[in-house]
């Protein structure tokens, strides 16, 4: 196999998944092949390896380099891409593409030049879905350049001479169905992630005082559709532990002794819980204590090895013998991997082909100073000790079991971990191609007053592959010989009590086998899933590596169990697994299990967020609520009720602040401001489906209003379907009429004042304060009364005092009250003056400048408002007052979009606090 120097032959670009085994690749194919030359690529850690080369017998000039992972990373569109850019139930169908992240772009650069000049692109990822995945990102970047090239797969299990030339020369086509189901798992799973992490987090974390070693204000409570499942694993178990209660049990025990020894004979009804009964059965025993042999049985027992490993049973079997984390285990067989030393790590094949050699992969182990003598008398033919091994009925098509490559006594850089792992693998392999272990079991029965007991006892006849496989006993003991018909009195016969007890916490290998019965994750993936409980601060693990869920974990789990809906359960995701298995099998489109996965769990997503109560609830009962700002659930999951007029980025949402006021603000908060303040005297609001037929832009969808009947207008019903879009007449005039504050107390905020008297302070005395005048923005007196202004008739509107304040009034034209001069605080009548009347039953309000023509009209009690409404860009830009009892003063308060206060800003131009400078009206004058 040799060809010509550099530049010779047909040229091939081959592409690896990671830096080391481009290198040993490039190092088994260029041996004795005309050298090996490297040079530097864009990416200073990817290197280019070039030498010559025959495939197939044609002369080539071999260019081999790597990506590091995935080249690729799949994202929403940037409009997305922010927490509060939308309703997180968007993310179920907003765009997502796959880009090179910045970090990658060097790669991206050399596969783009290199591929350029060459003929043939050879695939050496990992040969499983995922690496078939990275596959096609590659095949996207240089088909983008040359859509000439020719592609091709090679398919490998060990980085080792005669795997890398058997895979170059019989290249396969890439497996485009294994990268569908990738691309449906990382789709699904960010879409679900990405949506209930957000959900959770602005829901809890600012609710709650959540106390972690990092910042609470930076906790993100994530969740993912493999993530919770697990996490569900260990709440159930530690619930089960919770719930057990202790129940005492009574037992008869019974022991003989002779000259062979002693035998234990257990009782067979096991215990009983009744205390009168077991007393009565044993003193029936005790009356009549001749113990009658009733069965003596003996047979040859085997216990067979263990199959093929695969890599659940690495982590497991790592976890239960070196007390190795999943995590640490997969690392370390990676580097034993990469350094040729054992089979792809990520496999979940149990049994091995036909066509594997495994005497030759026995033969390298026998000159190992410690097993090498076992796998010398496992190849001797006389031994009888050979057999091939069991078969587990597992094969992904992908890779052979975990077995040895190359012999090693040890090497010099390898830690305590690689040296176990390495043993681990190769006496597994010895133990799986050995004879089971033979044993002579020995079953004897008497009968003692009608009451059955029964001892066993073994004598192991041959270990086999128990001589090997050091990690694995099977305990030998004997027994007095006994025959059928034999009598004998015990030596001791006692009434015992016990207790019951409960299960223990799951340990690593528990959890692993939850998963993989339960379909949860992957063989590549399950690892890193118990990685997040921990990381996440959902679980935590103890030294004797079981598992116990922190307060977190549990209250997030209890939230959902309480809803009733099982997402922490692992049935959805089981079913999610069975689909993306069958797209990579060609059976289902990857369209079809999109749309089927993502339709059901945006409906759970729907159905839990209508539900949240239910995990305030579960996290109240862990910990203390927070006072900080966006702790409201109304706040901090918001419903969508229309775009964004102003930003035309982001959605705008139902909400309240955190005074309790409802509100409809932007997602875009901060970099948008725009809000719509609503009526004070709103008890309920809810955002229905349908939509305004009328404003834009659209949809607007209308919310289900319910005022308090006593703070709004006789002659308005208190339940009203309205728009915030500008259409809905009947809304502005309770805005006008109500304001935008709140008539009774936040919760948790104040004193718990009756309503009624709230009332009456703020019709009394919420115009009195004092406000900056809108003239000459100084405080002490109201803007009718500025000197700055020419007073010119005020004398001649006013009509009369109130007798009991000494305030300017007129007559109600129904009820003859006098009613009181007051100052408007809206956004289009600021500092207007008008009359109205504060009886429940009238309907008589009248502007100041237009009581010469009055006829009548609404009876407007109460403050009015500041409403930013959805304007165009030129408009308001959702500054918002909080009505006429929180009017702008000198040091203003401004409101954002999530109800929080910007204090401190005015307008630059004119020094007004009740707008910014962008839409002053004397700017540019």
């Amino acid at each position: 196999m040799s060809g010509g120097g550099r530049g010779g032959g047909m040229k091939v670009l081959h592409v690896a998944e990671k830096p080391s085994v481009a290198k040993s690749v490039a190092t088994i194919l260029s041996r004795n092949n005309g050298g090996l030359r490297t040079r530097e690529g864009r990416s200073r850690y990817n290197k280019i390896f070039e030498f010559s080369y025959s495939i197939n017998g044609r002369p080539c000039h071999m260019l081999v380099t790597s990506v590091t992972g995935h080249l690729m990373e799949l994202e929403f569109q940037d409009r997305y891409r922010k927490w509060h850019s939308c309703d997180p139930a968007d993310l179920f169908h907003a765009p997502v593409h796959k880009f090179v992240p910045e970090d990658k772009l060097d790669i991206k650069r050399t596969l783009e030049e290199e591929a350029r000049w060459c003929q043939w692109l050879v695939l050496w990822l990992d040969c499983d879905r995922e690496g078939e995945n990275i596959a096609f990102e590659v095949i996207e970047v240089c088909t983008a350049v040359n859509p000439h090239i020719t592609i091709k797969r090679a398919h490998f299990s060990a980085l080792i001479d005669r795997e890398i030339h058997e895979a170059v020369q019989r290249l396969v086509e890439p497996n485009k169905c294994f990268a569908d189901a990738v691309d449906a798992r990382q789709e699904i799973d960010l879409r679900i992630g990405a949506s209930f992490t957000r959900f959770q987090t602005m829901l809890l974390r600012d609710a709650f005082v959540i106390d972690f070693t990092t910042d609470d204000r930076n906790l993100v409570l994530s969740y993912g559709p493999c993530q919770f499942p697990t996490l569900g694993f260990v709440v159930e178990r530690y619930w089960e532990i919770q719930a057990h209660e202790p129940e005492e049990f009574w037992t008869i025990n019974c022991s003989h002794k002779s000259d062979e020894g002693i035998a234990t004979f257990n009782w067979m009804r096991g215990h009983l819980f009744d205390y009168t009964c077991a007393v009565i059965i044993y003193e029936m025993c005790v009356q009549e204590p001749i113990a009658t042999v009733t069965k003596v049985r003996q047979q040859e027992k085997l216990k067979y090895p263990p199959y093929p490993l695969n890599t659940i049973e690495l982590e497991k079997r790592a976890s239960r013998f070196f007390r190795m984390s999943s995590e640490h285990t997969m690392k370390v067989a990676e580097d034993l991997y990469q350094a040729g030393f054992i089979s792809y790590p990520r496999t979940e094949t149990d049994s091995f082909s036909q066509r594997t050699d495994l005497h030759a992969i026995v033969q390298e182990q026998q000159r190992h100073p410690v097993w090498g003598p076992y796998a010398q008398q496992l190849l001797e033919p006389g031994s009888g000790l050979w057999r091939n091994p069991g078969n587990g009925g597992h094969d992904d098509k992908a890779h052979p079991p975990i077995h040895p490559t190359k012999f090693s006594s040890g090497e010099s850089g390898w830690s305590q971990d690689h040296h176990r792992l390495y043993e681990l693998v190769v006496r597994h392999f010895l133990a799986c191609v050995s004879q089971p272990a033979v044993g002579a079991e020995t079953n004897v029965e008497i009968d003692i007053a009608g009451e059955l007991f029964s001892a066993s006892g073994r004598a192991i006849l041959a270990k086999n592959y128990l001589d090997v496989y050091r990690f694995e006993s099977w305990g030998s003991s004997t027994i007095p010989t006994y025959v059928s018909g034999q009598q004998f009195v015990p030596t001791s016969l006692t009434l015992d009590s016990g207790v019951t007890r409960p299960p223990p916490l799951l340990s690593e290998a528990d959890l692993l086998s939850c998963m993989d019965k339960e379909g949860i994750g992957t063989d590549a993936t399950m690892h890193d899933h118990i990685k997040k409980l921990l990381d996440r601060f959902y679980a935590t693990k103890d030294s004797n590596m079981r598992f116990s869920p922190t307060n977190l974990g549990e209250a997030l789990v209890m939230g959902y169990d309480d809803m009733g809906y099982k997402l922490w359960k692992p049935y959805l995701r089981a079913v999610m697994e069975r689909d993306m298995k069958a797209v990579s099998e060609g059976t289902k489109s990857k369209a079809e299990v999109l749309t089927t996965s993502l339709q059901q769990m945006k409906a759970c997503f729907v159905d839990a967020r209508l539900n949240k109560v239910k995990l305030f609830e579960a996290m109240a009962v862990f910990f203390e609520r927070s006072n900080r700002s966006g702790g409201d659930e109304q706040h901090a999951a918001g419903e969508v009720v229309r775009p964004c007029g102003l930003c035309q980025e982001s959605d705008m949402v139902l909400r309240r602040n955190r005074d309790g006021n409802f509100m409809v603000g932007c997602m875009g908060y901060p970099q948008c401001r725009n809000a719509v303040w609503l009526p004070g005297s709103l008890s309920e609001a809810v955002v229905t489906t349908n939509i305004c037929n009328t404003c834009t832009p659209g949809p607007v969808y209308m919310i289900q209003f319910k005022f308090r009947p006593l703070e709004i207008p006789p002659n308005y019903n208190a339940n009203h379907l309205g728009c915030i879009g500008g259409c809905d007449e009947i809304l502005r005039q309770l805005i006008e009429i109500c304001g935008t504050g709140s008539r009774i107390p936040a919760r948790g905020r104040g004193s718990s004042a009756p309503a009624s008297n709230v009332q009456q302070s703020n019709s009394r005395h919420g115009e009195a304060r004092h406000s900056a005048c809108i003239h000459c923005h100084q405080t002490g007196h109201s803007s009718s009364d500025c000197p700055s202004q020419v007073s010119g008739s005020r004398s001649a509107r006013r009509r009369g005092m109130n007798p009991q304040s000494g305030e300017l009034s007129v007559p109600c034209s129904t009820c003859g009250t006098p009613c009181i001069l007051r100052t408007a605080n809206t956004a289009n009548n600021r500092g207007r003056k008008f009359y109205s009347c504060q009886s429940q039953e009238c309907n008589f309000f009248v502007w100041e400048d237009n009581l010469n023509n009055v006829t009548g009209g609404n009876a407007q009690r109460g403050r009015t408002s500041v409403s930013a409404s959805n304007t165009s860009r030129s408009g308001d830009r959702g500054r918002g007052g909080r009505g006429g009892s929180r009017a702008a003063t000198a040091t203003a308060t401004f409101v954002s979009a999530t109800g929080e206060p910007v204090t401190g800003r005015r307008c630059f131009v004119c020094g007004d606090p009740s707008h910014f400078a962008n839409v002053c009206p004397n700017r540019g004058s």
